[in-house]
């Protein structure tokens, strides 16, 4: 079994430390696992209220706008279970030990770029080129 990592509260990762080093994974690791949990009880109060929501409302109006709500509730739902799919893939990444580092290039993603989005797998000059070349070759 992996021995468990001491990060202090306050822990960010450094520009002047080895990158990937275990303080960083562990960092990223908890920050991911945070955000599944969140997503994931999110998703929880969501079926709860869709559950406990379910009436009969006479005016037409009020039921077309209570139905406009539950159909954008149920879109960002569905966005959330795509991210979170996403987070179990970077969980696998760091893992295999190819977390941090571009999935085109091979080289290291930014903390910056992780800090802001941990399931990042390109750099941001990859993902650039990516969304042109998208763009140029998308059917439309």
């Amino acid at each position: 079994m992996k021995q468990e990592i001491f990060l202090p509260d306050d822990y960010s990762p450094a520009e002047d430390e080895p990158f990937m080093n275990d303080r960083q994974l562990e960092y990223f690791r908890r920050k991911l696992l945070n955000w599944k949990a969140e997503l994931l009880a999110g998703s929880r109060d969501t079926i709860e209220a869709l559950q406990d929501g379910t009436r009969n409302i006479p005016d037409v109006t009020d039921r077309a706008s209570e139905e406009t709500d539950r159909a954008l509730e149920l879109r960002t739902r569905d966005r959330a279970r795509k991210l979170v799919g996403k987070i179990d893939a970077a969980l696998r990444r760091i893992d295999d030990g190819e977390f941090g580092y571009c999935m085109k290039t091979g080289d290291p993603i930014s903390l910056k770029r992780l800090n802001a989005r941990p399931i990042a797998t390109m750099t941001l000059e990859a993902q650039e080129r990516h969304e042109r070349r998208e763009k140029v070759h998308r059917d439309d």
